[in-house]
């Protein structure tokens, strides 16, 4: 008994000073826990990080700037819409991607049928509901594609759209105080059915309809991160731990695309509230579901997608949106926002 006792300390110790080993590291997610991050999840759960020698923590985003936080230092990675991360480096703030882990844009404009809006030139003249806190750009992005102005832009008067910025919750404000509502094919529009109005009852409107869809949800951290020769008295350097980091989340999105049911129950497990959608339909379950087969079609559009993958045609693509429409004021160059040596590294 006495060596079987003394076994089991040893054992425990072994462990102790395994997990003790493994290195911090905190990731800055852009919203609550949901599917939309499926893949750091499942790294996690699965201990994909674990095995890289990581202890990595998401960080609950929603009333945060993803890439302020990391710029700031509260955050070693992050992940963002490629509008706020340019927005916000043309103001100083030093960051640069190392991963594109959304293939295809999400982002939705909602109205009833009923309203008469039926594409993006009808919105003329109507209120808009617009999220803050960076997701801003992208809505302003659409609409100055289509050459209107907004009340976003406080410059303006007799503006040709009436932006109602609200707290990300459809239930909020759809559909009295707005005519149509900004929506993620994975999240919003799913509470919006949730709240009694199917997609027989509803226009959703695409901004790639008039060529003004934009990158979301990049993997970027600070250069000075990729740069450190002994990342937080590690022993790696960043770039080391970066690639590490980069590696176990590439595994987590695989997994989590070919496992969806199994990627769900890890969610959920990770989950408060907000796994569930707004409307007495909706359950954590039904909601996280929908969200992990349409992040998965964002994930990986096609057989041939590779995860993580820097497509120089859609970022430029955006950027030179972004600078048609004002919200850059010069074009940046792809070598000095992206570093693709991360990515590289591990293929």
């Amino acid at each position: 008994m006495r060596r079987f006792s003394l076994a089991l300390v040893a054992l425990a110790a072994l462990s102790f000073s395994a997990a003790q080993a493994l290195v911090p590291v905190t990731f800055q997610s852009k919203w609550f826990p949901q599917a939309q991050f499926a893949g750091y999840f499942v790294a996690i759960d699965k201990g994909f990080y674990a095995e890289e020698g990581l202890d990595v923590t998401v960080l609950d985003g929603g009333n945060v700037n993803p890439t302020v936080q990391v710029a700031s230092g509260n955050a070693d990675f992050g992940t963002d819409w490629i509008a706020n991360m340019l927005v916000q480096r043309e103001q100083g703030l030093d960051v640069v991607q190392i991963a594109q882990v959304f293939q295809d844009s999400g982002y939705r404009l909602v109205a009833l049928r009923d309203s008469g809006i039926e594409s993006i030139a009808d919105l003329a003249g109507r209120r808009v509901g617009v999220w803050g806190f960076g997701n801003e750009f992208v809505t302003q992005a659409v609409f100055a594609a289509e050459g209107f102005t907004s009340d976003l832009d406080p410059t303006v008067t007799n503006p040709d759209v009436n932006a109602i910025v609200y707290a990300f919750d459809p239930a909020l404000v759809f559909p009295d105080q707005v005519d149509a509502a900004s929506a993620m094919t994975y999240n919003e529009l799913d509470q919006i059915i949730g709240l009694g109005f199917g997609l027989d009852r509803l226009n959703v409107l695409d901004p790639a309809d008039i060529d003004a869809n934009l990158l979301e949800d990049l993997i970027f951290t600070r250069p000075e991160v990729l740069e450190m020769a002994d990342f937080k008295g590690s022993g790696l350097s960043g770039r080391e731990v970066a690639e590490r980091f980069l590696r176990a989340t590439l595994r987590g999105w695989e997994y989590a695309i070919d496992n969806q049911d199994e990627a769900v129950f890890i969610v959920l497990g990770f989950c408060g509230d907000t796994c569930a959608g707004s409307g007495s339909t909706q359950s954590p379950l039904i909601h996280q579901t929908w969200q992990m087969a349409r992040v998965a079609e964002l994930v990986r559009p096609n057989a041939d997608t590779v995860l993580g993958e820097i497509s120089r045609t859609s970022f430029e693509r955006s950027v030179g949106l972004l600078d048609e429409v004002g919200l850059l004021s010069a074009p940046v160059a792809y070598e000095d926002v992206v570093d693709t040596s991360v990515l590289e590294a591990i293929r």
